[in-house]
């Protein structure tokens, strides 16, 4: 004790500013780290309370059937689907519409909940069946996948079968709808005989580069049958249907005629073919990754399919 009181005042008073400059400068940086200006009142701790005042709502695991409000738009109806980007419901006049997951955006009983997608989606590993289409071939039941329905989804290319399955794979399972790729559709219209089509097997039929005047929209001219629905996209490939920015890209490359597409593409950028492709289909993670016209072309076939007969 002693020794601190015969200190010198000129010392003592050298440590204090030391501490009341480094005081402020941590206030500073608090300040500046927290996006205030230094000469605020915010307390630090304000962001903890900001949190206690943030609003919670109960957690509910979406189930197929049970009734819920959109908040936002007050949309009514029953769950029918999920998807990893959000939740289909059906009102009383049977019209579909697709709402995205959000924190409190539904109401059950006029309470604010957040719904969840039941179980996470086990890895897949994805094989061929016999008739072309791909199968579940998980050890474990967290997805309820159902048994196979007669009902069919036939692509043109094993690439569009393999993003149906990454993109929808949840939906289509629960579902029990099979996709299949036709390797071609140049034969649509025999194939579509032999598959007999009725009101309990329904076929939908997803076609690239449907657009007036093209090839493949004289095909899909030559099918009319009343259970069978043909939508498609307005790309050469499925590869253009998944937006060039989720690779860094600003558009997809031109390519020349007489060089296939997906071979251009991948001369353009730089990238081998044979690689190319589960890089450009895992770096889809939303909707929002794909193009409209191709989520609403496959959107409309899985409507149709699964409706009731």
């Amino acid at each position: 004790m002693d020794a601190i009181i015969t200190r010198p005042i000129s010392e003592n008073a050298f440590d204090l500013s030391c501490v009341i400059r480094r005081c402020h400068q941590l206030i500073g940086f608090l300040c500046h780290a927290g996006g205030m200006p230094a000469g605020g009142t915010r307390d630090i701790l304000d962001e903890f309370d900001e949190d206690r005042r943030r609003p919670t709502y109960p957690t509910v695991t979406t189930e197929a059937g049970m009734v819920v409000e959109d908040r936002s738009s007050g949309f009514v109806g029953d769950v029918v689907r999920w998807s990893f980007e959000g939740v289909t419901l059906r009102d009383r006049q049977q019209q579909l519409r697709h709402f995205t997951w959000k924190p409190g955006g539904f109401l059950i009983n006029g309470t604010p909940v957040t719904l969840k997608r039941p179980g996470a989606t086990p890895v897949l590993t994805q094989n061929v069946s016999a008739a072309g289409g791909f199968i579940d071939d998980r050890s474990n039941g967290a997805s309820r996948a159902r048994v196979a329905q007669p009902h069919r989804i036939w692509v043109e290319g094993t690439h569009d079968a393999e993003l149906l399955e990454y993109v929808w794979g949840e939906e289509l399972r629960e579902l029990g709808i099979v996709v299949e790729p036709m390797h071609g559709a140049d034969d649509l219209a025999l194939r579509v005989r032999e598959f007999a089509p009725a009101a309990d097997r329904r076929l939908g039929v997803l076609l690239d580069h449907l657009v007036d005047g093209s090839k493949e929209q004289r095909i899909a001219d030559s099918v009319v049958e009343q259970h069978v629905l043909i939508t498609g996209h307005p790309f050469v490939d499925v590869w253009a249907g998944i937006r060039p920015r989720t690779i860094g890209l600003d558009a997809w490359p031109n390519v020349p005629k007489g060089i296939p597409w997906k071979q251009g593409v991948c001369d353009a950028i730089g990238v081998e073919l044979d690689g190319f492709w589960p890089k450009l289909r895992n770096s889809v993670s939303s909707f929002a990754d794909l193009e409209s016209s191709l989520v609403g072309a496959v959107e409309q076939l899985i409507d149709f399919v699964a409706a009731e007969a």
